[in-house]
């Protein structure tokens, strides 16, 4: 009980840290779940399956199939016998003796080997009683159907990752744009004020050239900015399904519903690693593969050893014309067949299939570290990005409040422009780095929750 309320303790946390994944965002996944392409082909893969499994069922039920067939023929062998030749004389004799035609003349016999004018119309029928390749092989589809679901389960997991971050790649951009902005706002202020210092004689006409030059290279800086938001956009859309250029709701709240989460504790590292094995559907892929792969040794083990048996037999018309008078015919069979030897195909089969559940095998093991792996790292990689917001949330309430004290002095003209373009730009690179920061705590925690399975 203790270990089953610790994992739910540890879900209630990932569940708390994905507060990230608000309503509009939910929606978007869920909408990527339902239109993404790659997913699309992973559900076809699953019908596909799950047709074998149809076509491995079919082999339990009886076969009936209607097979008319109609004969012509000319030429080739014939078979001659002189029965004619052999018998006419003798009948020729006791037609004397006995002074009657009781004994007919007998044509000596000259008959094609194919039968000319010749039909076989029938209904087949053939029900297998026993076999144990039918059995098992039905047993082998249905455990790869359960891989495959669990494969399209691997890919809903990463999508979702991938959907989160993109969302929070294209946040991050619009909200670079908005820094950009209000910079350029303060940029704008900085040229008046130095036009109206100008006007007033206070300072020379080069701080009005200096400022609008310090403009100029934020606007540069912004276009990027501009650009790198389209190509979030276009990459975010695409892995909807929508049109690259389909709008995109904003999240105004994201950052403000997360912030105890910048700086919550993580649970324990063994207790994520713990939980990831536990979750991870690549596992369970490898597991129903290893599984119909042992199914696959106790078919060729088993199927070497017993017999198959069935039954059958064919009804309908054989004859020379479609006269069907007098040619119906039944005919019924049981039958067994055992291989009792097959050039030691089937001993190569059962080593073979040994040797795909050893490698299978072996492949999770290898999967089992890389998760292990993958969670150390996605830990200790949100452990930092955490404890670099702290920093940067310092950092920037100082860069604000030296910008203020620059502000004010330089307005006074207490300060140069140098050290007013050097305070604005300290400030803009603070904020530009706290939203990259605070973003990347969103992506790192996207990412653990991806590792560790968690919905």
């Amino acid at each position: 009980m203790i270990r089953y309320f610790h994992l739910w303790s540890l879900l209630l946390f990932s569940f708390g840290a994905t507060a990230q994944s608000s309503a509009i965002l939910e929606a978007y996944v869920q909408e990527g779940l339902q239109n993404n392409l790659s997913l699309k082909q992973e559900g076809l893969e699953i019908q596909k399956v799950n047709e074998a499994i149809v076509q491995a069922k079919s082999l339990f039920y009886p076969k009936v199939s209607f097979n008319p067939t109609y004969s012509l023929a000319a030429g080739g062998r014939r078979l001659a016998f002189p029965v004619g030749d052999l018998l006419n004389p003798v009948y020729n004799t006791l037609n004397q003796l006995t002074q009657t035609n009781n004994f007919p003349q007998v044509e000596n016999v000259n008959e094609l080997l194919a039968p000319n004018h010749f039909h076989d119309t029938k209904l087949s029928f053939q029900y297998s009683i026993y076999n144990p390749e039918i059995q098992y092989n039905y047993l082998i589809q249905k455990t790869l159907l359960s891989a495959q679901e669990a494969r399209k389960r691997v890919v809903e997991n990463e999508l979702k990752y991938t959907i989160e971050t993109a969302y929070f790649q294209y946040l991050q951009s619009q909200e670079a744009l908005q820094i950009f902005e209000n910079a350029k706002k303060t940029l704008h202020e900085l040229v008046r004020l130095n036009q109206k210092l100008v006007s007033n004689n206070v300072v020379t006409k080069d701080a009005v050239v200096g400022a609008e030059y310090e403009l100029s290279k934020l606007e540069q800086q912004a276009i990027i900015a501009a650009k790198n938001s389209n190509v979030a956009k276009a990459y975010f859309n695409f892995l909807l399904n929508r049109e690259l250029g389909s709008d995109i709701k904003t999240d105004s709240l994201l950052l403000a519903s997360n912030q105890k989460q910048f700086i919550a504790p993580s649970p324990a590292l063994s207790s994520l690693t713990s939980l990831a094995t536990q979750n991870r559907q690549e596992l369970k892929q490898l597991a129903q593969s290893i599984l119909a792969s042992q199914t696959a040794i106790t078919l060729h083990e088993k199927a070497a050893k017993r017999p198959s048996v069935f039954i059958g037999g064919n009804s309908g018309f054989q004859g020379f014309g479609y006269k069907f008078s007098g040619q119906a015919y039944l005919v019924t069979q049981i039958g067994l067949q055992w291989d009792i030897f097959k050039g030691y195909e089937r001993k190569s089969k059962i080593q073979q299939a040994k040797i795909q559940t050893e490698l299978l095998k072996t492949k999770q093991s290898e999967v089992e570290k890389q998760i292990e792996l993958q969670t150390t790292q996605a830990y200790f990689e949100l452990q930092a990005a955490k404890e670099s917001m702290k920093s940067l949330a310092d950092g920037i309430r100082k860069a604000e409040q030296y910008f203020k004290v620059i502000d004010s002095r330089y307005r006074n003209g207490n300060v140069l422009l140098i050290e007013y373009v050097k305070a604005q730009s300290e400030l803009l690179n603070a904020q530009l780095q706290e939203s990259l920061a605070q973003f990347d705590i969103l992506s790192k925690q996207a990412t653990l929750n991806k590792i560790t399975a968690v919905n």
